[in-house]
């Protein structure tokens, strides 16, 4: 492939209050940090996909399906912190943060993604969302929510729902997917930056980026399945549910 400077980082760490060492969990027979690694290796952009991982047995999983793998320090606070140390062995001009606890993740929407900063060289990050069409999870604080100016930039991300109806006018809610593409080098200026107030009371570590006055573009993510591609998993249920998804879809 031509390269293109994009290198995707998984941040993966072994800890986890609700599913301990969830990347090694399986759903049907893969793990999932194994089915995200090759989720995300279908993207046409990246040069390269690597784990960063905090634990050995996560690293040695990785190499042992033939995947790339860095290790890193245990005490970053975020998956953000941990890839602004693991992309100094990995190189490339742009690095893209993928969630390592998506393991349907669409790989054409990494491509769509990344595109505006390789279009543009005034961004120095972006993200992407889709429109939330489940009314259960508009009051879900789990559930990100996002507003977007009429430029394309984010206005700000939370876990309540905004815009809130106050009149009827008719408008779309969007849901955040947690997926970022950063420029290398501002990857390395947020990073350096203590977390700041609204990052700090919301839990999101994006609000950083904009408390600071930069500019976040937003993509809308066109899947056609995002009940699927867009799937978490952050408890033992959520695995069964995993396992199922594939079951419908006749997948494997």
């Amino acid at each position: 492939m031509d390269r293109t400077g994009v290198v995707g980082l998984i941040p993966a760490r072994w800890a986890s209050s609700r599913l301990p060492g969830k990347p090694l969990r399986e759903i049907m027979g893969k793990s999932m940090i194994q089915r995200v690694y090759e989720r995300a290796s279908q993207a046409s952009v990246l040069e390269d996909v690597c784990v960063a991982t905090d634990d050995d047995r996560i690293h040695n999983a990785v190499r042992a399906f033939g995947g790339h793998s860095v290790l890193t320090s245990a005490d970053h606070p975020s998956g953000t912190d941990r890839i602004a140390e693991a992309v100094d062995t990995t190189g490339g001009e742009f690095v893209v943060n993928i969630q390592g606890d998506q393991p349907f993740i669409d790989a054409a929407m990494i491509d769509a993604t990344v595109a505006p900063l390789l279009a543009d060289p005034s961004l120095v990050m972006s993200t992407v969302v889709h429109v939330l069409n489940r009314s259960e999870d508009l009051h879900n604080p789990g559930v990100v929510k996002a507003v977007v100016d009429q430029q394309g930039f984010a206005m700000y991300f939370s876990r309540s729902l905004i815009p809130f109806p106050q009149t009827e006018i008719a408008h779309a809610v969007y849901e955040h997917v947690g997926l970022y593409v950063y420029r290398r080098e501002f990857l390395k200026l947020i990073a350096s930056l203590e977390p700041t107030l609204l990052e700090r009371v919301e839990s999101l570590e994006q609000l950083r980026v904009l408390e600071h006055g930069y500019r976040i573009r937003v993509v809308e993510a066109r899947s056609e399945d995002h009940e699927f591609t867009g799937f978490s998993v952050d408890t033992s249920e959520d695995l069964a549910r995993a396992e199922e998804m594939l079951r419908e879809r006749g997948l494997d």
